[in-house]
């Protein structure tokens, strides 16, 4: 069975036990997450629809991972004495799909 639910101005297609990456949320590792705005559903031959969401629907997942390493860019002209070092982390929580409701 899989789904395709909205988050944000985003939207995934997942199934039970997979790993995808949202926008940060304030949340503790371990903590459960539940979306309530399922556009669809879809199993063997069977598919609903919703008009725009489904009624009752929800997804259940678990945060795994939150960000915590730090990239660092650094543009460096030889013989130029120009050198730059930005440091960037982009916000993002990784849930596990737990169950799918209907």
């Amino acid at each position: 069975m899989y789904a395709i639910f909205e988050d944000g101005s985003h939207q995934y297609r997942v199934e039970e036990g997979d790993v995808v990456k949202i926008d940060f949320r304030d949340t503790q590792i371990g903590a459960s997450v539940e979306f309530d705005r399922v556009l669809l559903t879809g199993s063997e031959g069977e598919t609903k629809i919703g008009q725009p969401t489904l009624a009752g629907a929800k997804i259940v997942a678990e945060v795994v991972e939150l960000p915590k390493t730090k990239t660092f860019i650094q543009h460096f002209r030889r013989r130029k004495n120009y050198r730059r070092l930005r440091g960037h982390t982009q916000p993002f929580t990784s849930v596990k799909i737990q169950k799918i409701v209907v």
